[in-house]
């Protein structure tokens, strides 16, 4: 079994985080900037080659009255295309609502990180709370 990639995507930034080898942490990892969607997979894939991973898990971002909007439709586009490249990664969603809230507060109210700083890891740190969740309701991916 391989590591679980979690994505926070975004049509400016893409935060990520990798599983820890047993599937039971997620830790933040890295913080890309999108290129377009052919371009997004092209570079999550090449990623996920690089650090073992066998599944990908993408926060989908659905509205706090359970509606999806335009960012649920481009990320699903994004998980569709992803899928069709995937050679064997599993490939998974989960409800993302509030985790890029979850990171804002934390990187503010908890670690005490500056605005700017803040950009540059707010990403990485909700694909962490995407992956964590997602690890934490499922025993395997």
């Amino acid at each position: 079994m391989g590591r679980i990639l979690g994505i926070d995507y975004g049509k400016k930034r893409i935060g990520l985080a990798l599983s820890d080898i047993m599937g039971i942490v997620a830790q933040p990892f890295n913080v890309i900037e999108s290129k377009g969607i052919k371009n997004d997979v092209l570079s999550v894939l090449q990623i996920s080659k690089e650090n073992n991973v066998s599944c990908i898990v993408i926060g989908l971002p659905v509205r706090l009255d359970t509606s999806e909007g335009e960012m649920t439709e481009f990320t699903k586009e994004f998980i569709e295309e992803l899928k069709k490249q995937a050679n064997g990664i599993k490939i998974d969603s989960i409800d993302e609502r509030l985790s890029t809230l979850q990171a804002e507060r934390m990187l503010t109210e908890e670690a005490n990180v500056s605005r700017e700083k803040r950009k540059n890891i707010r990403d990485k740190i909700a694909a962490t709370f995407i992956l964590q969740t997602y690890l934490d309701i499922n025993t395997a991916c």
